[in-house]
């Protein structure tokens, strides 16, 4: 049986995972920092990206992310160990994304994978200190 702390955990691990897709998909790069610790590192290389510390990937996101006029992840089933101030996190996502081409066509590309957060609790709430994406598959639009 779950605690209630351990529930209020869940809870708020699940709010964070929510702000830090919606964040994405909305190019609200500010709320980012509310997702991540400042020491936070992240890694997309898997899907072509680029990894680094939380700054340097946030400025990257903000540069690269724009040319996409639609994006929506969506998180699916979620795997999250919990040890103290401390947690693991593996949460599969879908991502449709979606590029205007000139002639008036769109090109898409959808991506599916997992989140893996290492997490820490501080004084704001849980905040990500690590997030490497796994990508599982692809299908691109021609």
């Amino acid at each position: 049986m779950l605690d209630a702390q351990t529930l209020s955990d869940r809870v708020e691990i699940d709010d964070l995972l929510a702000a830090y897709t919606m964040a994405i998909d909305q190019g609200d790069w500010d709320t980012l920092d509310r997702v991540f610790t400042a020491d936070a590192h992240i890694d997309y290389t898997a899907s072509g990206g680029i990894a680094g510390p939380f700054p340097e990937v946030k400025a990257w996101l903000a540069e690269m992310l724009p040319m996409f006029s639609a994006m929506q992840h969506l998180i699916g089933q979620k795997q999250v160990t919990i040890d103290g101030d401390e947690a693991h996190v593996r949460a599969y996502f879908f991502n449709p994304m979606v590029m205007d081409r000139e002639d008036g066509t769109t090109w898409r590309l959808d991506i599916g994978g997992v989140y893996v957060h290492s997490l820490v609790r501080t004084d704001e709430g849980w905040r990500s200190r690590r997030l490497v994406e796994e990508l599982l598959w692809d299908r691109r639009s021609d």
